[in-house]
């Protein structure tokens, strides 16, 4: 069979592809510190588990609305209107089977082929590829090491071409772990006003935050009519495998979302949306536990990273995952990412598995024991010793 052109340009997500290789390794008896898979090595709460069990033996396993069971809905415009401080309502939630159908779906509601989507680069690889799929074409916007992998606000208008139809935003971001500040978000909001932009805000790490409040574009002063919030239960909540997530957006667009999920998965697995109604409105405690043990984590990381010879590492304010500077090795960042695979026995990704501009770094998902962080950091500096 012949695939159609449009799926040489779908990309794919390299995590799951070292993490293939890494579990060969192990299966020939090699130890692999695994820091290359972008998911909370926790247990999802038990309040949690619970509630998804519970719906199970009181028979939630048939089909759900499209969008989303109501009283998930409801759980989840209520929590968007209370941490956002805007009025959202259940109409503007669509459920979907994790996150990315949210990035999948919007992408093709809205963009057509020839239109142009700026979008952070090193970034979350499926943003590249989706709007490659579509036909349309990618703009990066580089994030800076100097800026803290921040991309550079005053230069996003120069970016702006009568054909931009979204910017895409994520903070807290992966791969680097680093946060819009809300002057950043204020200037994305005015030069989308000024160029009827719409802006998807992938707040997915919304609560993992290790230093000051979460400010969502969402929040900002007329940005209601003109966002998409992406959000969802994998990494507050440990859910990665549950698959559930979730979009806010203006009503009109939110029926096209449904149509496409009727067209595509039907709906989301009807006792994993009880779980999360639990997962919102039940206890917090665990979600809290976690981040705190992801801050000691990051701690330990990255003055042990920047301890090594010819590494040198930002310290990321969210997320799960560090983003060092590998060129004072002497080698390029897949060279590296696979000699540590080999030598160390430390799976990480090269910063190219995220786009143009992760040349020369390397991602490390600190989703993993302190113990078995301490071990990486010991066996790579005896790895970039031998050199």
């Amino acid at each position: 069979m012949k695939p159609a052109r449009a799926m040489s340009r779908l990309g794919t997500e390299t995590a799951f592809e070292v993490l293939a290789r890494a579990r060969a390794l192990e299966a020939q008896g090699r130890e692999i510190v695994h820091l290359e898979i972008g998911e909370p090595d926790f247990d999802t709460p038990s309040n949690i588990v619970e509630a998804g069990g519970t719906a199970l033996q009181q028979g939630y396993t048939h089909y759900s609305p499209s969008a989303g069971i109501p009283e998930l809905r409801e759980a989840i415009a209520e929590y968007t209107s209370k941490t956002r401080g805007v009025e959202v309502s259940p109409e503007q939630v669509v459920v979907t089977p994790g996150g990315k159908p949210i990035m999948f779906f919007s992408i093709l509601a809205l963009v057509e082929e020839g239109d142009e989507v700026l979008y952070p680069n090193p970034g979350f690889p499926i943003y590249e590829s989706m709007i490659n799929f579509v036909g349309a074409k990618a703009v990066p916007l580089p994030l800076q090491e100097e800026r803290e992998f921040r991309f550079d606000v005053s230069e996003l208008a120069d970016k702006v071409s009568p054909r931009t139809k979204m910017i895409i935003i994520n903070t807290p971001q992966n791969p680097t772990g680093s946060v819009l500040t809300k002057d950043d978000l204020e200037v994305i909001a005015q030069v989308a006003d000024e160029h009827d932009l719409v802006v998807l805000s992938d707040e997915i790490y919304e609560r993992i935050l290790y230093e000051g409040q979460h400010v969502s574009f969402l929040s900002l002063p007329g940005m209601q009519k003109r966002t998409i919030l992406l959000n969802g239960f994998s990494k507050t909540y440990a859910m990665t495998g549950w698959r559930l997530g979730y979009g806010v957006m203006p009503e009109e667009l939110a029926a096209h979302i449904t149509r496409l999920m009727t067209n595509s998965n039907s709906c989301t697995a009807t006792f994993t949306q009880w779980a999360g109604v639990e997962a919102l409105r039940g206890s917090q405690d665990a979600s809290y536990k976690m981040v705190a043990e992801f801050k000691r984590r990051r701690d330990v990381i990255v003055p042990g990273l920047n301890a090594i010879k010819g590494i040198r590492c930002v310290e990321p304010k969210g997320a799960f995952y560090v983003f060092p500077n590998i060129e004072g090795t002497g080698m390029n960042e897949r060279q590296f990412a696979d000699y540590l695979m080999e030598e160390a026995g430390v799976a990480v990704l090269a910063g190219t598995s995220f786009g143009q501009y992760g040349r020369g770094y390397i991602r490390l998902s600190y989703a993993n024991s302190v113990e078995n962080i301490e071990k990486a950091l010991s066996s790579i500096e005896a790895a970039v010793k031998k050199l």
